[in-house]
């Protein structure tokens, strides 16, 4: 089992997610089921699927749920875009939101992929 909290991807899903609600909470009313529960369940969605890799056994299953953490965190940054153009949120808070879910993908992507060449160089070794 692996410890999540300290994965700098966790680190900067959390801080999204945190980002994302308090964002979101000046959205207007009749939004409340709509995007704003969409764009917060995507951010809650990338740090919740990093936690449950890490808690996996295979390393098969972490880069799983690594996956579908990277999925979430490019979901959200199309949903902060419809956001911003809906004005639903000034132009300074959307970059500062775009600027995190780009780095929180950025980080994501790159332990998939050291993790990926990893398997891969494990899968090569000769059985002992």
């Amino acid at each position: 089992m692996r410890d999540h909290t300290k994965l700098r991807a966790f680190e900067l899903a959390d801080a999204l997610a945190l980002l994302v609600y308090r964002s979101t909470a000046s959205f207007p009313r009749e939004e409340q089921f709509g995007l704003t529960s969409q764009i917060r369940r995507a951010a809650v969605s990338i740090a919740s699927n990093i936690v449950e890799g890490s808690a996996r056994e295979s390393a098969a299953d972490y880069v799983r749920f690594l996956d579908i953490a990277y999925g979430s965190a490019c979901e959200i940054q199309y949903q902060l875009s419809l956001a911003r153009r809906l004005n639903f949120l000034p132009q300074l808070k959307a970059e500062e939101l775009d600027r995190a879910a780009k780095e929180t993908c950025m980080v994501i992507n790159g332990l998939i992929r050291s993790l990926r060449k990893t398997l891969k160089a494990q899968s090569l070794k000769p059985e002992a």
